[in-house]
């Protein structure tokens, strides 16, 4: 593999990495916004991401 391949697959892997990050934030928030009708904690759960989202999987 040369180095083009190579930034190239990490270019794609850091793009993958942060459109899951993005993904998991409003889906947290969403569904804090949707249990909890506040947008305080809808922001708090955005910052937390995947982990709110795990979490309310396995709570409710």
């Amino acid at each position: 593999m040369d180095r083009y391949e190579n930034e190239k697959s990490q270019t794609i892997i850091k793009k993958t990495v942060k459109s899951g990050v993005s993904f998991g934030s409003a889906l947290a928030m969403v569904i804090s916004y949707n249990a909890w009708h506040s947008i305080g904690w809808a922001i708090v759960h955005g910052l937390l991401s995947w982990a709110y989202v795990i979490y309310y999987i396995i709570i409710y």
